[in-house]
């Protein structure tokens, strides 16, 4: 494995047309069908990238911007950002293009974070990204920044987890916190 790949290495484009069965009531895509592609297409990325088994590690957002809707075509694409020493930030842009008039739209965007996992599933390096383009240089800049607010999040979110670990029983229909 090299110490370096290019973003453009890890570029991964994904589309689908919105049929019937991937829409609600209003005739738009359904928001978790549309977060199992982004997540789908961010890991291939990620994969590409580090040529490894891949986990995801966070989801740090998604962004919905404008529905997707019935009859429509959703294209996604995905590339790295942002390495760690295990650890590869995903950024993902999500297009619907009417595909009678060919207008495209961003719809939303989305950042994930994903650990390369060796054969026993633990832990491995992955390479250094060298972007080239202006957006790549740009998403890879503040990708530093995303990086210290994920830990600070995740910080938060042991915290909150430890404290949501206390036990709890349901009694007469009421939660009631189990005693030792």
């Amino acid at each position: 494995m090299t110490d370096f790949r290019y973003v453009w290495e890890s570029r991964t484009i994904k589309s689908s047309h919105v049929l019937p069965p991937d829409t609600n009531c209003h005739g738009t895509l359904y928001g978790g069908r549309l977060m199992a592609h982004i997540d789908d297409v961010a890991a291939l990325s990620a994969m590409k990238h580090s040529q490894c088994r891949v986990v995801t590690a966070s989801t740090d957002s998604i962004d919905f911007l404008s529905p997707v809707k019935l009859d429509q075509e959703v294209c996604l694409e995905a590339f790295v950002t942002g390495t760690n020493k295990t650890s590869m930030e995903v950024f993902v842009k999500v297009m619907a293009e009417d595909l009678l008039t060919a207008e495209r739209k961003i719809c939303a965007t989305s950042f994930l974070t994903f650990v390369a996992i060796d054969n026993e599933g633990r832990p491995t390096n992955v390479p250094k990204i060298t972007p080239e383009t202006p957006e790549e240089m740009l998403l890879h800049k503040e990708s530093i920044v995303r990086a210290g607010n994920r830990n600070l999040r995740r910080i938060d979110s042991k915290k909150l987890a430890e404290t949501l670990q206390v036990k709890y029983s349901w009694q007469n229909n009421r939660e009631v916190v189990m005693t030792n």
